[in-house]
């Protein structure tokens, strides 16, 4: 292994370490100053952004080329695109429950129970989680198998979670719906097709990453989006609100994926 290139990285990860704790101080003096605090949720997809040019940059001299552009350019068009989406989501509408309730819970301090179990643990899983695209730039080696399955996952995942999120808007655009569950499309097969869609980018970018020891040491990344997205406490604060909100969530929840997107299930008819 070059000595020269784990030096690098070593400080390359401090850096990005810094950049991100700054970024998100930053995004909690923007939600004290807004009143609110689901700014933080545009932060996540710039953040990767940024670590991917911060690590592409210091990584000149490393790595293989083809692989850094390729784990830069797709984590730049994948968070951009999630930035721009969840901007437009968070636009006029109500601060999400879950930032309101933690601040209405803190006994003495909110202001810093948002900073302790907001702010600062989403700016370590966005570090750990980029690990593949930090580690890789410097250390990857070009395998056109690795290349090829990373850039499809990649692709998969970043067509599921668009046509997914396409299907949502125009669902939500029917007052009609408000009521009602989307369990056609993508729905049919997964409740959360957006949160298969960013795991599936991101194992992507891990397959990219991987051909080459200590990129491939950067496994713990996908599995902990994966988990997170999958078993985690915004997914089930979201599906508790939904089971009281909307009379036929349950039939769906007892019949389409959690998360695997698999065939429907049949709805079991009490005799």
């Amino acid at each position: 292994m070059n000595q020269d290139a784990v030096d690098a990285l070593l400080i390359t990860l401090g850096v990005n370490a810094g950049v991100l704790a700054a970024l998100v101080f930053g995004a909690f003096l923007i939600g004290l100053r807004r009143g609110r605090h689901d700014g933080i949720d545009v932060v996540w997809g710039p953040g990767f952004v940024v670590i991917a040019l911060i690590t592409l940059v210091s990584s000149h001299g490393h790595g293989d080329l083809l692989v850094r552009l390729l784990l830069t350019g797709l984590t730049v068009c994948w968070g951009l695109r999630l930035a721009t989406r969840l901007a437009r989501r968070s636009r006029g509408g109500p601060e999400e429950r879950r930032y309101a309730a933690i601040r209405d819970r803190a006994v003495g301090g909110p202001r810093l129970r948002l900073l302790w179990t907001v702010y600062l643990p989403r700016g370590l899983v966005l570090w750990v989680v980029s690990a593949p695209v930090q580690v890789g730039q410097f250390f990857a080696e070009r395998s056109t198998p690795s290349l090829i399955a990373g850039a499809v996952v990649w692709l998969l995942g970043f067509a599921f979670e668009t046509i997914g999120g396409h299907q949502l808007a125009r669902f939500r655009a029917d007052p009609a719906n408000s009521v009602r569950v989307l369990d056609t499309g993508l729905w049919r097969y997964t409740r959360h097709p957006n949160h298969v869609g960013d795991a599936a980018v991101w194992w992507g970018l891990f397959l990219l990453a991987c051909h080459g020891l200590p990129a491939l040491l950067t496994l713990p990344a996908p599995l902990l989006l994966s988990l997170l997205l999958s078993r985690g406490s915004r997914r089930q604060l979201l599906e508790r609100r939904l089971l009281m909100r909307r009379s036929g969530y349950a039939r769906y929840v007892a019949t389409a994926s959690g998360f695997v997107p698999l065939p429907p299930k049949r709805e079991r008819v009490d005799r």
